[in-house]
């Protein structure tokens, strides 16, 4: 008997290790998970991009951008003229929050009675706040950030000693008020589940043509390789559509998520997207030999693609190196789209750069595809 269970276990260590795709997967796949789980995420978000409407445009008021700034949790990209365009600026996501400091914000500073006695004092707040935080509330864990920073301790403001006063600001979260998790899950559920099955689908496509052997009909027929990918891409067309109207209709329904954007914008980045996830699974197709070895590497897009897209944690709250292989993977394109557009009403012109990106994906994606396909049995 153990003759016979040590030629089995012989073999197939034989074959594992001729298999380098599978080989590989199994020590690509922990070690990967490894990686993004211990180094890549982060819950804690930091360097969160904002912008400023500063109407005081005293020392004082960049005495406290700079202070805020300092906490490393923010970081100014843009200061804006009026509250109109950083509303704009927060719809289409060139900034996460924006802070307004009034014209007053002098005034409301020297309303405290101890802020120029240089006289220690215990910590007091402001009753009166100095500003106004407007932030993207369909990320609460951006709103919890910026919450933080709600009681700002003042140390390079005015002639006083850092433990005389804190001040205070409003923060006002726009797009989801109640601060519910589940508006921000739902339209981020869209670019995974599609991430999942779109490249699932077409990822098996060209090796189950060789595996049940239909590759000698293909070689008879006149079809050039790109209308092969093309023919294979459309059928799954709809199946994404279908599955994105579920997502989001029972989103509305059952746990009341918002649909804020157009239909056509909507439509449209749905997809691009689909068509983009279509086309990587094509293009793993032809790098895979048997369908286990699709499904393999289909699971190592997808990990990247549900930790690294913000659908989980920030964006911002990962290191460079993470967020530069999350800027290849359209995943992460979609998701600032999908929730742009559903929560935020942003329209698909508004967000130009990663609709192009994901065009540019689909074109190189169908051109590596076409070119890597070979009508032969080999």
């Amino acid at each position: 008997m153990w003759v016979r269970i040590y030629a089995v276990l012989r073999k197939e260590l034989k074959q594992l290790s001729r298999d380098k795709m599978t080989f590989g997967m199994v020590i690509m796949i922990p070690l990967v998970q490894l990686l993004l789980f211990g180094y890549a995420i982060n819950t804690d978000a930091r360097h969160i991009p904002v912008g400023v409407v500063n109407l005081s445009q005293s020392s004082e008021s960049r005495a406290l951008i700079s202070d805020l700034e300092a906490s490393q949790s923010i970081d100014f990209q843009q200061e804006y003229p009026n509250i109109n365009s950083a509303q704009q600026a927060i719809v289409t996501g060139e900034v996460r929050a924006v802070l307004y400091l009034p014209s007053d914000f002098v005034s409301r500073l020297v309303q405290h009675p101890n802020y120029y006695s240089g006289q220690k004092i215990a910590p007091q707040v402001f009753t009166r706040p100095v500003g106004q935080w407007l932030v993207d509330g369909s990320d609460t864990v951006i709103t919890s950030t910026i919450k933080a920073l709600q009681n700002m301790p003042l140390q390079s403001v005015g002639n006083r000693t850092t433990e005389q006063a804190v001040a205070s600001f409003a923060v006002v979260p726009f797009f989801n008020p109640e601060q519910r998790t589940v508006v921000n899950i739902v339209p981020g559920l869209v670019a995974v589940i599609l991430t999942m099955t779109m490249i699932l689908f077409t990822s098996t496509a060209i090796v189950r043509e060789r595996e049940q052997g239909n590759m000698e009909f293909l070689i008879n027929t006149p079809i050039r390789s790109i209308e092969l990918m093309v023919g294979k891409i459309i059928p799954y067309v709809l199946v994404g559509l279908i599955q994105v109207g579920i997502i989001l209709g029972i989103g509305y329904w059952v746990f009341s998520v918002p649909l804020m954007g157009g239909l056509t914008s909507l439509l449209l980045a749905a997809l691009l997207f689909i068509f983009a996830s279509l086309t990587l699974g094509l293009v793993i197709s032809t790098l895979a030999k048997t369908q286990l070895q699709a499904m393999q590497m289909t699971i190592f897009i997808l990990l990247p693609s549900i930790l690294l897209s913000g659908f989980m944690f920030p964006y911002e709250a990962m290191p460079n190196v993470a967020q530069w292989i999350a800027e290849c993977l359209p995943a992460t394109h979609f998701m600032r789209m999908i929730r742009a557009i559903v929560l935020r009403d942003a329209m698909l012109t508004e967000l130009l750069k990663d609709s192009i990106w994901l065009v540019t994906f689909i074109l190189c994606g169908l051109l590596i595809a076409s070119l890597r396909f070979r009508k032969k049995l080999g």
